[in-house]
């Protein structure tokens, strides 16, 4: 008869347990097994959950606002919100996929000839990008509120540079510069030129529209992980 491998023991108070040394090859073949499905589980999650957040922020597009102190063609949507909570729970390439696919619909309905897009995905994904890395690297409620602070300052900063070169040219073409000035001087008088405008106007109001939509987020996401984490 062929001789059976001796049995290795390991006492466990009075008694000894007896171990194959497959025993454990067997348990770590099993654990790799799961993680794959758990990975690819989490992917398809994330996919969904990104999407879902796209359909929103596109929907909230088309609530538009009046801009305080601005002319009545000037306008704002919190459609960044859905965003900056994607950014939050997945990541900012989440975050930036949301305003990829937000702007690429709107597209369809543009009536700027995808300029006015450009421009808002620009201010968008800076926004949601800056705020999600930050969160990313230390994911607490005071990290939260730094992340949405100084995203708002980045947004304010991405604004004015896309109003001056591409959001106020594109306004050109339908008014005079002069006219334009004038439309936003009835508002606040002291502003004489197109860098008066972004400085005075477009860049304290986008720095706002971060801290407010920030302010959504740090209200409502904790209450949203469940339900976008599955748990």
């Amino acid at each position: 008869m062929r001789k059976q491998p001796r049995r290795k023991t390991r006492p466990v108070g009075l008694f000894q347990i007896q171990a194959y040394p497959q025993d454990r090859s067997i348990m770590n073949h099993t654990v790799t097994m799961q993680q794959p499905k758990r990975a690819a589980a989490l992917n398809i999650r994330t996919i969904t959950m990104t999407a879902l957040l796209s359909a929103m922020a596109y929907v909230l597009a088309f609530a538009e606002f009046p801009v305080p102190l601005s002319p009545s063609f000037a306008k704002m949507d919190l459609s960044d919100f859905p965003a900056l909570i994607g950014a939050f729970a997945f990541g900012p390439i989440s975050g930036l996929l949301i305003e990829l696919v937000k702007n690429t619909l709107q597209l369809m309905t543009t009536s700027t000839g995808g300029i006015g897009e450009i421009a808002n995905f620009l201010m968008g994904a800076s926004y949601v990008v800056a705020a999600g890395v930050i969160y990313k690297h230390c994911k607490t409620k005071k990290t939260a509120l730094l992340a949405c602070v100084a995203a708002s300052f980045v947004m304010g900063a991405a604004a004015a540079l896309a109003n001056y070169f591409i959001l106020l040219p594109l306004f050109e073409s339908f008014m005079p510069l002069d006219q334009l000035i004038a439309s936003f001087g009835a508002f606040l008088p002291f502003i004489h030129t197109k860098l008066d405008i972004v400085l005075f106007n477009a860049l304290p109001f986008n720095i706002l529209k971060g801290l407010v939509i920030g302010g959504f987020t740090m209200l409502t996401y904790k209450r949203l992980t469940p339900i976008l984490k599955g748990r």
